[in-house]
């Protein structure tokens, strides 16, 4: 039987590589005879660039740039002829946030500027069309720290520059400056298809895992409501549009910066090839850290599932985590999805997750070999 493995990272244990590994070497133990092939996946956040390098090839970029915490991190951006793929997590992700400082004064504060600063970069490098990965982000800033490096400073009705954060977005009135992107083409690849605002809006659904509370959530969702005013002055209608909360609304301000969206993980399946993998395939075993609700606004599992039922091929799901039911999962394409915690427990999965996710692969390999 040939399988394809087309996994995303799960969460901050396994680069997708690394986990389309592990299922493959599981895989093959499970059911030596099948053909598998490993196409390890993006869809706009963790991992983004790495992933296209290997199949794309070009040059990746890293610079010092500032972090969600505001001090420095090493930001990544690919460059490949005249496009630039920027990966906005490398330099505002929630991993390089520790999870005993994911406080609700954290996620307030957290800033988006890194990204603008890596734009600026493919910007100056020369590059026309600059694709920027969205997901995976520790920020709640509607992409105001972004703007900023770029030029267009938010400032309070006294003239006066925001301090850096969500939160600060409340005393916001206007944008002080433009950014210089003249002749280059924005592209949005976004992780998720939400809204900026409300209870499907970036602080309501992604608050919550950077660090704010309920206080802090409807503090940054009455904030970003400010801001997206301020957007709007750009961009009418612009906190409304598909994926305008995506990575803490850096969607929204790339839209307002005349940014296209597509979904990232269509992106990343038309560039890597997968639609041709696929063809060939008689089940697609794809993954991710956690397989909820999320998953099914746009995440590179669900894009899988779809690619693979367009082709009478059955989709399986592994995962650190499930708890999307199996109505919703056959609504998606999804034929069974399995849970590395429920097999191997927890703890075990967070302390050898390479190892607890090869053992599951092997285990669900000899159910659906044939």
């Amino acid at each position: 039987m040939h399988v394809v493995v087309a996994p995303d990272s799960f969460g901050g244990t396994l680069t997708a590589p690394d986990a389309a590994e592990a299922i493959a070497a599981g895989w093959r133990r499970g059911a030596p005879a099948d053909d598998v092939r490993a196409v390890p996946l993006a869809d706009g956040g963790t991992g983004f660039a790495d992933v296209l390098h290997a199949v794309l090839g070009g040059t990746l970029h890293e610079l010092s740039v500032t972090g969600p915490l505001g001090s420095p991190v090493d930001g990544t951006w690919l460059e490949v002829g005249d496009t630039a793929y920027v990966e906005s997590a490398t330099a505002c992700g929630l991993h390089h946030v520790p999870r005993e400082q994911r406080t609700p004064d954290v996620a307030r504060s957290a800033t988006s500027r890194g990204v603008g600063e890596l734009v600026a970069a493919a910007r100056d490098a020369g590059t026309t069309r600059i694709v920027v990965g969205l997901g995976g982000s520790a920020t709640t800033d509607g992409g105001a720290g972004m703007l900023a490096a770029l030029g267009a400073v938010p400032v309070d009705d006294g003239g006066a520059p925001l301090e850096d954060g969500g939160a600060a977005l409340v005393r916001c009135a206007r944008l002080d400056g433009t950014p210089v992107l003249d002749g280059v083409t924005l592209v949005a690849a976004a992780d998720v298809d939400n809204p900026l605002l409300g209870r499907h809006g970036a602080a309501a659904v992604f608050g919550p895992q950077k660090g704010a509370d309920a206080d802090a959530v409807a503090e940054l969702d009455g904030a970003l409501a400010v801001f997206g005013t301020v957007l709007a002055g750009l961009r009418p209608g612009v906190a409304d549009e598909r994926a305008a909360g995506a990575a803490g609304g850096l969607g929204a301000a790339l839209l307002a910066l005349g940014a296209t969206v597509e979904p990232g993980a269509g992106l990343v399946r038309s560039l890597t090839g997968l639609d041709a993998e696929l063809d060939a395939a008689q089940l697609a075993v794809t993954g991710e850290g956690s397989f909820d609700w999320q998953s099914l606004r746009g995440k590179l599992v669900t894009t899988v599932a779809a690619g693979a039922a367009e082709r009478g091929v059955p989709c399986v799901v592994l995962a650190g985590q499930v708890s999307v039911g199996r109505r919703e999962m056959g609504a998606a394409g999804v034929a069974a999805a399995y849970a590395v915690a429920d097999a191997a427990g927890l703890e075990a999965s967070m302390a050898d997750p390479a190892g607890t996710l090869s053992a599951l692969a092997e285990d669900v390999a000899a159910r659906w070999s044939r």
